[in-house]
């Protein structure tokens, strides 16, 4: 077993490392797998790739996909910044609360840091440069507050998750807001003390009409993760289902209503969702290969084994688990890492009667500050390329808000009952 781990863990780093994409990497460590059991069959390997992929909670993936492109191509993010602008841009650092606010609302809309970042940063540091905002703090700050993202329904990789450890979406997706709000919360305590340390250029105050009008004109935005968490919490519809509504609603406010998403736009759209789900899905189908092979290697009960004496500390337990998670996710992106990895863990998990919604939560939290820490860090590549500035800047500039996000993750370690007692009221169970 301990032969077969660390072959697969060898060639995966190999292939990686040699420029390969993730998902075919993934299939040349099972090919390798099956080798060294002495079991290559090839229509096992076409079974598992089709069966990855028939899944129909999956379809939540490039609905909510959809989704976040429509917003962002009709207008909905524009907005999503003029309301806190109106609200707080004239406070002292006030452009550093609008980028937070922003990012929150963005990540009760799409789901996607990456996505959120590069829309956000876009509107919104071009601002706070103009006003005088150090350009490197500017970006770590959205930077920190796009990974929120993941973290705040609707969530592709709380879908991920819940598909691949088998546990329920809607415990998820509803477990997510506390911990996504402390996370908000956070980054304004930390910005509120360092922008007092600035010389900043304060904005106008907006007039009470112009309040008025950007409120009425945002409400269209606003009321979509009303209609997503209310669906969930009162079981009106699946996660599937609320992809679907979310990508109708946004098409149907885009086109008819801010009448910014035009029939040539709407084609743009579509064609960049089939490439990204295509990137996700095939994604998907290579890690279900791999997961079998090491179900068959029996690879969860080895490191089961391995972390048997920590079964009857469930806290230390989940501490050392989070611990090695920071930094796999300095080096592999969301995404991989729970379709690599949570076959492994979960029944680790069980076992130690560990809440699996909780589980879920922190494991992608956790992974999601990966996104903002050097040397991959996607969420900073995205910035470097919005802000126009060396990616060793940008990662300074995020620094103390990284910090910020392992302080919240290590107060949520501790306290459990900060996620599971929110998460049990909001379902009602």
């Amino acid at each position: 077993m301990s032969m077969t781990l660390s072959l697969f863990l060898v060639t995966l780093v190999l292939f990686i490392a040699m420029g390969i994409p993730v998902a075919f990497s993934l299939l040349a460590c099972s090919l390798v797998m099956m080798l060294q059991m002495d079991m290559y069959d090839s229509q096992i390997v076409a079974q598992r790739l089709v069966g990855g992929a028939n899944n129909f909670a999956l379809m939540a993936i490039p609905f909510f996909i959809l989704a976040g492109e429509v917003m962002n191509a009709g207008g909905m993010s524009q907005r999503v910044v003029d309301l806190p602008l109106k609200l707080c841009g004239h406070l002292q650092g006030g452009l550093g609360y609008v980028a937070i606010i922003a990012t929150v609302i963005m990540a009760s809309l799409s789901g996607s840091a990456v996505a959120d970042t590069a829309a956000i940063g876009a509107v919104i540091i071009p601002l706070m440069s103009r006003s005088g905002y150090p350009l490197r703090a500017s970006a770590g700050l959205v930077a920190a507050g796009g990974i929120i993202a993941p973290i705040i329904p609707p969530s592709m990789p709380f879908i991920l998750f819940g598909v691949t450890a088998n546990v329920s979406i809607a415990r998820l997706f509803m477990g997510g807001i506390v911990p996504g709000l402390i996370m908000g919360f956070a980054l304004m305590t930390v910005w509120f003390f360092h922008s007092r340390k600035l010389d900043l250029k304060l904005q106008p105050k907006a007039s009470f009409d112009e309040i008025v009008h950007s409120a009425l004109s945002s409400v269209w935005a606003l009321v979509l993760p009303v209609i997503i968490i209310g669906g969930f919490r009162f079981g009106l519809f699946t996660a599937t289902e609320a992809g679907a509504v979310a990508a109708v609603y946004a098409a149907v406010i885009g086109l008819f209503v801010y009448r910014e998403l035009t029939l040539k736009t709407l084609y743009t759209v579509l064609v960049n969702t089939v490439r990204t789900v295509g990137v996700v899905m095939f994604l998907v189908a290579a890690a279900n290969v791999s997961g079998y092979l090491m179900a068959l290697a029996n690879l969860p009960n080895a490191v089961a084994e391995l972390f048997g004496p920590l079964i009857d500390s469930p806290r230390l337990l989940l501490a050392l688990i989070m611990l090695f998670m920071l930094f796999v996710g300095m080096v592999m992106d969301l995404s991989p890492a729970i379709l690599i990895l949570v076959p492994v863990m979960m029944p680790l998990v069980r076992a130690a009667g560990i809440n699996e919604a909780y589980f879920g939560i922190l494991f992608v939290l956790n992974l999601c500050i990966g996104l903002i820490t050097p040397p991959v860090g996607n969420v900073l590549n995205v910035i470097t390329g919005v802000a126009k500035i060396k990616f060793d800047e940008a990662a300074r500039g995020v620094f103390p808000y990284l910090c910020t996000h392992i302080v919240v993750l290590m107060i949520l370690i501790a306290w459990p009952s900060l996620v599971i007692t929110p998460m049990r009221f909001i379902m009602g169970r």
